[in-house]
């Protein structure tokens, strides 16, 4: 397939080239409106119990689940005239939009006890809770709308807005603005070390040019995807950045082939093939990899999952066809002038060294070459320590716990972060966002509503029960029922809490309310309901989302390498690192080290999408570069085993394989992986938390990956495994001969000089 693709680009490159601009335009008109169109949330499931409870309220109830509240304040206290007037005021602005349903504020509740739980203890702010509707998306656009009109400060009254609508709002507004601020950041430097590896900035601009159409590409392919289905506006962030990243790196494999080729005597037409028959074919599998592993995120029944599936397994298609396409094309043009604008030449003169003529490279001078020969002698010292040092590092993830994420992932800034604040240490018994309510649908016995909120009332850290049959206290009635709790579709009731809804506290609180004992059918709404079925639902796909990535990949690479052991090393390595990542990421995210420095507040857990989001994406760039090393170990052990009969010199064609393989590669994938911690870091620059941790996270994930896993300890596993690693049962070694994804290619003679002992 790959000779066919380069006979065709080295025949047309300039028609190729003129599309791939048409094309470029094109997606950057149609993508230019993909943020539009993306959604919030994505995080609970439209079959959860929360969401048909939240439903219920919805439809039968006139909305009694607040979604979005107004923190009205004044140094003067809130019983004042002005407060008053601009409080009622405020409060005919939202009753007057369409989409806004049971608006209760301080100064309109219908019973003290509500209007009570509505003020502060300090008597300087005052509540307004609205029920917006709509789903995730619609409610934030409807906060988006009112935000202008209800909130500011005037005459020393100070409204801002908080709830899950004026969240999402805000998430996504600064989502929005801290991709661009990433960008800008990430673009320039890029082309800073693309030039400290290629030297030329001919070179070095090809890449950055392929990454800036597979970003043009990416919005493109959001918006597209946004027309057929839900799309999260997080994936923007990710898909373009991973974008970007991937076709840097695959764009930096195919030129430093191609200029090897060129130094080795090749002319331009020649050498592109030849890149795009080795290069081309490990970006390939690498694609195929990193496509497979995200793809596994189509088994959540969470859109904010999938939408990273469907986006993310389209940008890989993106960056890997421009790659193989676009970029030989620009090869062939270039040619030799591809070495040309050296700019490490003079740097190199003014401190008195000879620059090497560009792609050239004698493996065996290299220093990586040295470093893994010393590597390999002392194999089993450095196997142990590296695992050992990861397992230590990654030991933190035992003690993870996971919560929904609220307004706590924006900085203290944010309004509705301040407000959110304000209503935990202020506000005890008022708590819209944290109250868990409880829908009996179409039951209407007082008499056993009253005993029922009595008994959930003595449960530990409940402040109150508010019920048709009243409101209720430590098993004591001390008020009469707000209104509205009952109508002809049933009862509901509201549970006031002292604890964190996503802690797990919260969480034993309310398996504490499911035991007691009701007189129907409950539905349960709240956000610790909707923290439980998230993560139940998650918990109930994720066995198999792994078993599908560890399943395919393992086959992908049997099917490139042959070898039944080197897909198994390959997956416990990458599951070395990936602890070693989320260990990192519960010390730093959930435990609060670092906190200072990042400028994120540290809430006790971990978002919980984040670490699958995390699992997928880590093992398939992962992946990526073991793809990359092993396929020049791989070339250089088949060409030494060429002509070879018996396995009298094996061992050391093993050694020299992995030694030579990595020096041909050292430099690339370390640069590669610099690149795209480049690209990807710059995502913890984001204002939100669990956008910081996903950018640290991979970062650290393809550092650590790219320097002691690929440089040091899987050398020295290789070594210790001696020819081993090439071994298959026969079976499978002739369903690899009829079946195995390879190119043919002209085998190069084996080197003449003899194998180095270590």
């Amino acid at each position: 397939m790959l000779i066919r693709i380069a006979q065709f680009v080295t025949r047309f490159p300039r028609a190729i080239l003129a599309g791939t601009l048409v094309v470029a335009l094109l997606c950057g008109a149609f993508g230019a409106g993909a943020a539009s169109g993306l959604k919030s949330g994505g995080f609970v499931s439209s079959d959860a119990e929360s969401t048909r409870a939240t439903e219920l309220l919805a439809d039968n109830f006139e909305g009694a689940a607040p979604n979005y509240t107004l923190l009205v304040e004044s140094p003067d206290g809130v019983d004042g005239e002005a407060v008053r007037a601009r409080a009622l005021q405020i409060v005919d602005t939202i009753r007057a939009h369409e989409d806004a349903r049971e608006v209760q504020s301080y100064w309109t509740a219908p019973s003290p006890a509500v209007a009570s739980a509505l003020r502060s203890t300090d008597g300087k702010s005052a509540l307004i809770a609205v029920h917006l509707d709509g789903d995730e998306t619609q409610m934030q656009e409807v906060a988006g709308e009112l935000n202008p009109q209800v909130t500011g400060t005037a005459d020393g009254i100070t409204v801002r807005a908080g709830g899950v609508a004026a969240t999402f709002n805000e998430v996504n507004g600064q989502i929005t603005h801290d991709l661009a601020v990433a960008e800008a950041a990430a673009i320039p430097l890029t082309l800073v070390v693309l030039i400290l590896v290629f030297g030329s900035l001919i070179a070095a601009s090809l890449p950055l040019l392929v990454g800036l159409f597979a970003i043009a590409a990416t919005l493109a392919i959001l918006r597209l995807f946004t027309l057929f289905t839900d799309v999260s506006i997080y994936a923007m962030n990710l898909t373009t950045a991973l974008g970007l990243a991937l076709a840097i790196d695959y764009s930096l494999f195919i030129v430093s082939r191609f200029r090897e080729e060129l130094a080795a005597g090749l002319d331009p037409r020649a050498a592109t093939v030849r890149a795009l028959q080795t290069a081309g074919r490990t970006v390939l599998f690498s694609a195929l990899t990193v496509a497979l592993s995200l793809s596994a995120m189509l088994v959540f029944d969470l859109y904010f999952l999938r939408s990273f599936a469907y986006s993310g397994v389209a940008v890989v298609v993106a960056a890997a066809a421009a790659s193989v396409v676009v970029l030989p094309a620009a090869l062939v043009l270039l040619g030799h002038r591809v070495n040309s604008l050296d700019l490490r030449a003079p740097l190199l003169r003014l401190f008195g060294r000879e620059p090497a003529p560009l792609g050239a490279m004698v493996p065996e001078r290299t220093g990586w070459y040295r470093l893994v020969l010393r590597v390999m002698r002392f194999a089993v010292p450095v196997s142990l320590v590296i695992v050992a040092l990861l397992l230590a590092l990654g030991s933190p993830f035992l003690g993870v716990k996971f919560g929904y994420p609220d307004e706590r992932v924006l900085p203290t800034s944010a309004d509705s972060r301040y407000v959110g604040d304000e209503i935990r240490a202020e506000f005890p018994r008022a708590d819209p966002g944290g109250n868990t309510t409880i829908v009996l649908d179409g039951y209407h016995d007082e008499n056993a509503v009253a005993g029922y909120a009595a008994r959930l009332s003595e449960v530990g850290d409940v402040t109150g029960v508010l019920s048709s049959a009243g409101v209720y206290v430590s098993g004591n009635r001390l008020a009469s029922s707000p209104p509205g709790m009952a109508n002809d579709t049933g009862t509901y009731l509201t549970v006031n809490s002292s604890l964190d809804p996503f802690s797990p506290a919260g969480g034993d609180q309310l398996e504490n309310l499911r035991s007691v004992p009701a007189p129907s059918h409950t539905v349960f709404a709240g956000a610790a309901a909707t923290n439980d079925d998230s993560l139940d639902a998650l918990a109930a796909r994720l066995p198999l989302a792994a078993l599908l990535i560890v399943l395919t990949t393992f086959v992908v690479l049997f099917l490139f390498t042959g070898s039944l052991i080197l897909p198994l090393k390959a997956l416990l390595l990458n599951t070395l690192s990936l602890s070693a990542a989320f260990g990192a990421m519960v010390w730093i995210f959930q435990e609060g080290h670092l906190e200072g420095l990042l400028g994120f507040t540290a809430v006790g857990y971990l978002v919980p999408t984040m670490p699958i989001l995390m699992f997928c994406l880590a093992f398939g760039l992962s992946m990526d570069y073991e793809v990359f090393l092993l396929s020049r170990v791989r070339e250089e052990w088949l060409r030494r085993r060429a002509g070879r009969t018996g396995n009298e010199f094996a061992a050391e064609d093993n050694t020299q394989s992995v030694a030579i393989g990595v020096a041909r590669t050292g430099r690339i994938f370390t640069a590669a992986a610099v690149l795209m911690a480049i690209v990807i870091g710059a995502l913890t620059t984001s204002k939100v938390s669990f956008i910081q941790m996903m950018g640290l996270g991979l970062t650290l994930t393809v550092l650590v990956d790219a320097t002691i896993i690929r440089a040091l300890l899987v050398p020295a596993l290789m070594r210790l495994l001696g020819p081993l690693n090439w071994w298959a049962p026969k079976s499978l070694a002739r369903l690899h001969a009829r079946f195995g994804l390879s190119e043919e290619t002209e085998q190069r003679p084996a080197a003449a000089e003899p194998p180095v002992r270590v």
